[in-house]
């Protein structure tokens, strides 16, 4: 390990933004997401397990879930590899805020802000036209007008964050640069000596761990690492599968051309690597 905690981790990701003593971290990161409007002075924590009124007791297990003075919810996911029907779990996720603000008695409906972020270490766009570090998604009409701006979804594809450390301008930026590299870095950058990243690089040193949270941080950060080769692993086992089975129909193709020249099948074999029995039932 290196001198300071990896954010990716659930530990590591809580230690930062999910303590009460450390909120002003979070705040300062999410005011640097937050339009000027919705911009945060103090926020509370929620219960980030909430209970869903459905059939089979569903649960929603949020990273951070917490509330601003001003009545923004927002839920924070680190999410750390792809899993199925990403987009349709994060729509179900503001579910949750929504229902909870459901008043019993005379209620006129109105909601309050609602904010998804989720910080991802994957990338979801893999075609090169769709690929966006950023994307910001509310509900908006045929004309590309804002139609509802109460309900807003940010995803961050942190592998398409490549901005050097003299790249950075902004303080997002420089949030974003402190989250991909900090488990890496050996010391805190000089483009990061603030007071909010000194705290934020105190909070993340391992020095300043107990030794419970030292052996819990060690376990939550092998399970991620093993999480990550597995992951790695089947998927290199695609691509091999894919140029095997690329491979095999080009060798197919080539033999299929060559007993239409007449060739015989020790030779096309031969030319190919198939064997003379794939060979004679391509003749048949």
């Amino acid at each position: 390990m290196g001198k300071f905690i990896n954010p990716y981790t659930d530990f590591g990701f809580k230690k930062l933004f999910g303590e009460e003593a450390n909120k002003d971290l979070l705040i300062d990161f999410l005011n640097q997401l937050l339009p000027p409007h919705h911009q945060i002075t103090d926020l509370t924590f929620r219960n980030p397990e909430t209970l869903a009124n459905l059939p089979l007791e569903r649960r929603a297990i949020f990273d951070i879930y917490c509330k601003a003075v001003s009545g923004e919810r927002i839920i924070v996911e680190m999410q750390k590899d792809r899993v199925k029907f990403f987009k349709d779990r994060s729509l179900f996720y503001v579910t949750f805020p929504i229902r909870e603000q459901a008043l019993q008695g005379d209620w006129n409906f109105r909601l309050d802000a609602i904010y998804f972020i989720a910080i991802l270490d994957f990338e979801y766009d893999y075609p090169e036209a769709k690929r966006k570090f950023r994307r910001d998604v509310c509900l908006k009409d045929q004309d590309g007008e804002v139609f509802y701006d109460r309900l807003h979804f940010i995803f961050l594809q942190m592998p398409l964050f490549n901005k050097k450390e003299e790249e950075l301008e902004t303080r997002f930026d420089k949030w974003c640069y402190f989250l991909k590299h900090l488990e890496r870095l050996e010391h805190i950058p000089s483009i990061l000596n603030e007071p909010i990243f000194q705290k934020a690089f105190d909070i993340a040193a391992l020095s300043n761990l107990t030794m419970e949270q030292l052996e819990l941080y060690e376990r939550n950060l092998l399970q991620h690492r093993d999480m990550k080769a597995v992951i790695q692993t089947a998927v290199e086992e695609a691509v091999e599968k894919a140029v095997e089975e690329a491979a095999q129909e080009k060798a197919i193709e080539i033999a299929k051309n060559l007993i239409g020249l007449g060739l015989d099948n020790i030779s096309i074999a031969k030319a190919t690597g198939l064997t003379a029995e794939q060979i004679e039932q391509l003749r048949r």
